[in-house]
């Protein structure tokens, strides 16, 4: 019932997800594909998450989260010390496992950045830290250069505001989430406003995209 629960709540947020019920189908389905993370459950049959989480580790370095109904501190140190990533004690809330994937995602993003970023006609140099379109020097503050830089990196992908609050200004932000839309308007004046092919798309009620057709 958990496992369909998780599965259902990661659906509605957009992942791909993958379900074993024992630990061999897990083990199983964790050699023949490459995942972005795997939950990994400790009480689980056949071989425990423990077990499973140790062979994962002989082949993969794919982010585990291990989910446990035990709380005391050995299970979470034996957890980590056979290769988990993090561990999260069951009952938990749905918006907890949410936030640290998203964490895992950030990282993996960030890891994958290279020296030169471009998307259309626009080309943002991370050695420089200098932004041209079409040739036109852009200037931009710290925090309007690190939002495109999360949008080019995601092209094609809609990025809702509070991800991109949770990325750019980080987890612990307290402010309002119209930050966003007051950055993005900041990097519309300076990025779309003087050129006839707009970048950035607004999805109502989702978020914002760079596309690239």
């Amino acid at each position: 019932q958990m496992a369909m629960f998780i599965e259902m709540e990661l659906n509605h947020e957009g992942y791909k997800v993958d379900v074993a019920y024992d630990g061999r189908e897990a083990l199983n389905i964790a050699e023949k594909n490459e995942y972005d993370l795997i939950l990994l459950d400790i009480m689980i049959p056949g071989l425990n998450g423990i077990e499973v989480c140790r062979r994962i580790r002989q082949s993969s370095r794919v982010p585990l989260i291990m989910l446990t109904a035990k709380s005391d501190i050995s299970d979470k140190v034996l957890g980590l010390d056979v290769g988990a990533n993090d561990y999260l004690t069951k009952p938990f809330a749905i918006e907890e496992l949410l936030a640290r994937i998203r964490v895992y995602e950030r990282n993996k993003s960030i890891s994958n950045k290279s020296d030169e970023i471009k998307v259309k006609d626009i080309v943002m140099d991370n050695k420089t830290h200098e932004v041209h379109r079409s040739g036109n020097i852009i200037e931009l503050t710290k925090k309007e250069y690190d939002l495109l830089e999360i949008l080019l990196i995601n092209k094609n992908v809609v990025l809702s505001r509070e991800h991109l609050i949770e990325i750019v200004w980080g987890y612990d932000y307290t402010g309002d989430t119209n930050t966003v839309d007051v950055f993005i308007r900041h990097l519309r004046i300076k990025i779309d406003d003087v050129f006839d092919d707009k970048l950035i798309t607004t999805i109502r009620g989702v978020g914002y995209v760079i596309k690239e057709d």
